[in-house]
């Protein structure tokens, strides 16, 4: 039987616009991107010039700290463009893709034959590497580090998220070679929610499978490994996204690398919220095309209203992108009275307004604005209400505010990544940036830790 832990802490926010379980297709594009920015951590160096062919599974560019850490391209096709910003950082590498599409093979490997150093080898080759994440730091991980375990959470409870379960089907075989092949690296710990029943989850071989009962962030990989498997100074825990697993199962199967994803189109302001299988890298302009009810005064995400990332029609489709969600901008309101209103449309945690009163199942199509301005830092545990780590939220960011690195160690700096803090941030009455905060804070200590 599986271990079953009970968090109590946490929060759902019940969005309008979630994706309902039904496929509906997305044309195929002619220019695919692949996002160096997607993978936290890498400094990219593009291996690859513009008018250069490629198949699907050849490196468009790879860590410059690393370079047998490649990033393959997820179709064949012609280099059109390599887009920089400021100093020349790489923002994207364009592929247009070919009529008839071509991969590398790699050769299909049964997992089970093999041992530690050549999963890396074949992993390092393929381009697929680089999806692992490691904490601490919450970055990409490297090649030079030894994991005392590697997490996978298949449970995805952020507003508006994509259920793996519905992606999973019809990927089972991938996903059980995935994990099989992660479990010749170091041991495995398969975190699933208390409503999830697929046989490939509850079942799944070379995984200790932790069941997790509660509200959201019960899902973050990073909440299952402080309860699990804490990590102290100088340990180093391997993450991996669930669909990274089914990535690396089909190499192994296939010999091939397949970056096909299922997402979750959502939000309240597309026309009919569903799935659709996709590319990594697909222009965000295809994947919308025809279903937004407008292209005015919304916000489109790529990834869930907490954790995602603020694009346009002109992004494309992260690495780790499991949604795209589209919700109300909220610069065309213009309120009367502001918050003297008994608001019933509107969500709040602490019970501010009236609607409450509608019940827990009740949708908000709440948009993106804060609501107010930043302002000093308010000591008032509420952060504590929604954060389920044993750790002084509160002080942990006064610490890196401050940039005092000995008191962010001592308050368990080390266990975790922005995404932990991102409904302390929406809870937040001081309006603070707390996933940039902490983002930057992780990036200091692992420069002062190089």
């Amino acid at each position: 039987m599986a271990n079953v832990i009970k968090l109590r802490k946490g929060l759902e926010i019940n969005l309008k616009g979630k994706a309902r379980e039904k496929k509906i297709s997305t044309q195929v594009s002619n220019v695919y991107g692949l996002v160096p920015e997607n993978f936290v951590g890498v400094t990219p160096k593009v291996v690859v010039k513009e008018g250069d062919h490629v198949l699907a599974g050849e490196a468009l560019f790879v860590n410059k700290a690393y370079p047998e850490v490649k990033f393959a391209s997820p179709v064949s096709g012609t280099v059109t463009e390599v887009l920089r910003g400021d100093r020349r950082k790489v923002l994207c590498v364009k592929v247009q893709a070919d009529a008839q599409q071509e991969s590398c093979d790699y050769g299909k490997k049964d997992v089970r034959t093999l041992d530690a150093e050549a999963v890396k080898q074949s992993l390092l080759e393929a381009g697929l590497f680089g999806y692992i994440n490691q904490l601490p730091y919450a970055v990409s991980t490297t090649p030079d580090t030894t994991p005392k375990g590697i997490f996978v959470s298949a449970l995805r409870d952020m507003p508006l998220a994509a259920d793996f379960e519905f992606e999973l089907a019809g990927n089972e075989e991938a996903f059980q070679a995935g994990i099989t092949a992660l479990s010749r690296m170091a041991p495995v710990t398969l975190g699933i929610g208390a409503h999830q029943s697929a046989s490939a989850l509850t079942e799944a071989k070379d995984a200790e499978v932790v069941v997790f009962d509660g509200s959201c962030p019960a899902g973050n990989v990073g909440i299952q490994v402080n309860h699990v498997s804490p990590i102290s100074k100088g340990e180093t825990v391997w993450t991996v996204e669930p669909t990274s697993v089914i990535f690396i199962g089909r190499l192994f199967l296939t010999g091939k690398v397949d970056l096909r994803r299922t997402i979750a189109v959502a939000g309240s302001r597309v026309t009919d919220p569903a799935y659709t299988e996709v590319l990594v890298g697909t222009p965000l302009a295809d994947i919308l095309n025809g279903r937004l009810a407008s292209t005015e005064h919304v916000r489109i995400i790529n990834g869930n209203p907490l954790t995602g990332v603020v694009s346009g029609l002109d992004g494309f489709l992260g690495g780790h992108t499991s949604e795209v969600t589209v919700i109300p901008e909220g610069d065309d309101k213009d309120e009367m009275l502001g918050w003297i209103l008994p608001r019933t449309n509107d969500y709040s945690v602490s019970r501010s307004y009236l609607s409450w009163l509608m019940g827990k199942k009740r949708e908000y199509d709440l948009d993106a604005r804060i609501k107010g301005g930043e302002r000093h830092m308010i000591m008032s545990g509420e952060y504590d209400k929604v954060f389920p780590m044993d750790i002084f939220a509160e002080y942990l960011i006064k610490s890196l505010i401050a940039g005092d690195i000995d008191r962010q160690e001592q308050l368990g700096i080390y266990e975790v990544s922005p995404e932990d803090f991102a409904l302390a941030e929406f809870v937040d009455s001081s309006k603070l940036p707390l996933q940039k905060i902490v983002r930057d804070g992780l990036d200091i200590l692992r420069k002062e830790n190089a």
